[in-house]
């Protein structure tokens, strides 16, 4: 029998049907699901020192478990000695059983070890069903050892959903164990 991560059978046995339930869908088709998790990192000082995009692309695909690829800048922006083409950043998109293993290890392991955490804002949703979550430290992951990095950098971690509304993909997410603070969120209609 082929593998299945944990919380990829926990949604089609528990979260479907209790959403289903939840918001009166007429079939599980209707059921928001995650489609992909984004994982980014913006490197500022890579512009000056190169050697910074390789240790964070080492990073992300140790933290992600996925090769990890750089970003470009688009256009030339002298002030910041930014020239078109240049590395500035590192990105993954996680999509089916790595996007969960990579959720798992986020929900149960990463967010718990963040120094004074009371819980992740509700307030990154963009009104289309997708959250985007800062994390300031990427020493959080357990896969990164601390004596081997070159300097701490934060990170963007998108969750992308298939819900129409703000309201139905935080139903998804807390029920995947995001450990939301609050959980008042209003819609715009």
């Amino acid at each position: 029998m082929a593998y299945t991560p944990r919380l990829k059978a926990k949604y089609k046995d528990e979260i479907r049907t209790a959403l289903k339930d939840k918001f009166q869908y007429k079939s599980v088709m209707q059921v928001p699901k995650l489609e992909k998790i984004s994982v980014s990192q913006g490197i500022g000082a890579a512009t000056a020192d190169k050697k910074l995009i390789d240790s964070a692309i080492n990073e992300m695909t140790l933290v992600t478990g996925q090769k990890a690829v750089a970003t470009k800048s688009k256009k030339d922006i002298s002030n910041f000695k930014l020239r078109k083409g240049m590395p500035i950043g590192v990105r993954v998109t996680l999509r089916d059983s790595k996007m969960y293993e990579f959720l798992d290890r986020l929900v149960a392991v990463a967010l718990p070890r963040i120094r004074d955490f009371r819980g992740i804002n509700d307030k990154g949703f963009d009104g289309r069903g997708n959250y985007t979550l800062g994390v300031t430290e990427q020493i959080i992951f357990p896969e990164i050892d601390i004596d081997k990095i070159n300097q701490i950098q934060g990170m963007d971690i998108t969750f992308v959903t298939s819900a129409n509304t703000d309201v139905e993909a935080l139903e998804l997410l807390k029920q995947f164990g995001l450990p939301f603070k609050n959980q008042t969120i209003t819609t715009n209609g």
